[in-house]
């Protein structure tokens, strides 16, 4: 059998000088030679595991590489898959390949000899690649429907109290039930969870890539259950089903905390529940990491690296308008500056800020919330939503006493927020002096870089509404293929599109003089403000999105 060394030094991975070293250390630590040479960082975990397998002469497959068998899958339930942390990947004559990332467990092998009836051949991959490639195949469908039937069967239109004690033990299938639900939600990346009765049966949607999509349609017997069993998980009033209502839950998700932010909404079938799962590492993001292009991150920066004024985000909900405020505080947060937030909820727990939430039946809005701030000595304040004339003229005399305030509003572009503040009743002079930039974003979904194609454009698929020297030949762009990392559907996460408007002398101008936002954008874009649909339109060019998304969220 080959030495662990010569294998390594044979596949080019080290050198002989490394090797020397790291033996030398490997006998100071009393430890394997593999595992002295990934902590020194010499080599990676994958590196280490190939080598291993050539070792002994098994095959290494690289499974984010490696077109898994969906029939193979099937075979094989996910919990079995889970337990023995392997995944049948092919099936060829009889033969079941399976990836463990331990093939020397004898007993996983004759596990799945024994259920699939097949001789089985064990192959090595890392562990980490088996257990993202689990997430990715064995999804929880086909316990779902297990238990939907069970619960069919079974009695769930009970009163309240009978109801409320039925669904508060572990191992009742609601809660189940419901747990599997929230699982295969967290590994699809859903954005939110839509749980729908409809007249004859009960819907549930995810929000992936700001797309819904279809997974599960379950019986109607058991709406009232799994709308109680969430209701009990987000402390709501259970036996309330005719106002809507709000909570917060939290659930463990393979050792990571995940929160979500519940409402319900009485529907004529019955509540609707809708559950935003929230990604707190959306708190610590940089604005680098929004794809913020460089001319629009400049102009920007000189805006909210001010000690006063005020910066608009606007969007429709769902934008990212959060996230872009958030990475904004990210930015300018010191220990020596005081930042207290208002939001209605708080979406995200941020240390080190001063975060308040909106309780109106304590009497605590916005505009309330905002007036005792002030009087909390804050140099940045952060206010979720102007929804009101109260909140937006405290606002903006906060922005003009020198605080810098960050907000959103609801606006289709950057122009109209000017006049949409004008319209709340604020004086036109007060909107042009108190806001120094507007940010309008949208989120288009990102091409999956493991199968985007490259194509070149005609002159008549060019759109009118893009400017293109007619003497330049037709640009090179992508398209969705689809494959097994973007579940076929070419697109894999989502990036924003900014349309950033600086307010200067003129926009001022024609803000006190009440102008239209169709006159405020020709004199933005005169600026060198770029619009959505050309921020859109160079993230097509550069391969970051295709022109089919852009124009299904930018036209």
């Amino acid at each position: 059998m080959k030495q662990l060394g010569s294998i390594l030094l044979e596949d080019g991975v080290l050198t002989e000088e490394q090797l020397m070293d790291a033996i030398d250390e490997q006998q100071s630590r009393g430890q394997s030679l593999g595992r002295t040479l990934v902590e020194l960082g010499l080599i990676s975990e994958g590196q280490l595991v190939r080598a291993l397998a050539s070792q002994v002469g098994m095959e290494f497959v690289e499974l984010n590489e490696f077109p898994v068998d969906r029939s193979a899958v099937s075979m094989v339930s996910a919990a079995v898959c889970r337990r023995h942390s392997a995944l049948p990947i092919a099936l060829q004559d009889g033969i079941l390949k399976v990836a463990m990332s331990n093939p020397g467990n004898v007993v996983a092998v004759d596990d799945f000899r024994t259920i699939s009836g097949l001789q089985v051949i064990p192959v090595v991959a890392t562990h980490d690649d088996v257990m993202t490639a689990i997430d990715r195949y064995c999804r929880s469908d086909a316990e779902l429907e297990d238990l939907q039937e069970e619960l069919s069967e079974s009695e769930v239109n009970l009163d309240d109290e009978a109801l409320s004690g039925a669904i508060s033990e572990d191992d009742a299938p609601i809660v189940r039930f419901v747990n599997l639900l929230i699982s295969q939600a967290v590994q699809d990346r859903a954005s939110d969870i839509h749980i729908e009765p409809t007249e004859k049966d009960l819907r549930v949607r995810y929000r992936i890539d700001g797309v819904l999509h279809e997974m599960q349609r379950a019986s109607k017997a058991i709406s009232n259950g799994v709308t109680s069993r969430l209701k009990i998980m987000s402390d709501i009033d259970i036996a309330e089903r005719r106002k809507p209502q709000d909570g917060r839950l939290s659930v463990n998700h393979q050792g990571r905390k995940i929160d979500l932010r519940v409402a319900t909404l009485p529907t004529v079938w019955g509540e609707k529940v809708v559950m935003r799962i929230l990604d707190n590492s959306t708190a610590t993001l940089d604005l680098e990491d929004l794809g913020i292009r460089e001319k629009n991150y400049e102009a920007y920066a000189e805006t909210f690296t001010k000690p006063y004024g005020m910066i608009l985000v606007t969007g429709p909900t769902g934008s990212g308008k959060s996230t872009t405020l958030y990475a904004t505080l990210n930015q300018i947060t010191r220990p020596e500056i005081n930042v207290i937030t208002v939001e209605d909820p708080v979406e995200y727990r941020i240390p080190g800020i001063n975060q308040v939430q909106v309780n109106p039946k304590a009497g605590l809005t916005f505009a309330a919330a905002l007036r005792s701030i002030l009087r909390a000595d804050p140099d940045v304040v952060l206010v979720g939503e102007i929804r009101d004339h109260e909140t937006a003229q405290i606002a903006i005399e906060a922005a003009l006493t020198g605080h810098l305030v960050l907000s959103t509003l609801h606006t289709n572009d950057a122009p109209s927020a000017l006049t949409r503040l004008i319209e709340m009743d604020i004086e036109p002079f007060l909107v042009g002096s108190a806001i120094d930039a507007v940010v309008a974003q949208r989120l288009a979904r990102r091409l999956c870089e493991h199968c985007a194609v490259e194509y070149t454009m005609t002159r008549e698929e060019i759109p009118d509404s893009i400017t293109w020297d007619a003497t330049q030949p037709p640009p090179t762009v992508f398209r969705p293929e689809g494959c097994q990392r973007c579940s076929n559907t070419g697109y894999r996460g989502r990036v924003a599109l900014h349309e950033i408007m600086v307010v200067n002398e003129e926009i001022e101008r024609l803000a006190v003089a009440r102008a239209s936002a169709a006159e405020i954008g020709r004199a933005a874009r005169a600026n060198g403000m770029e619009t959505l649909l050309m921020d859109g339109w160079a993230k097509v060019l550069n391969g970051t999105t295709s022109v089919e998304e852009l124009f299904r969220v930018a036209k």
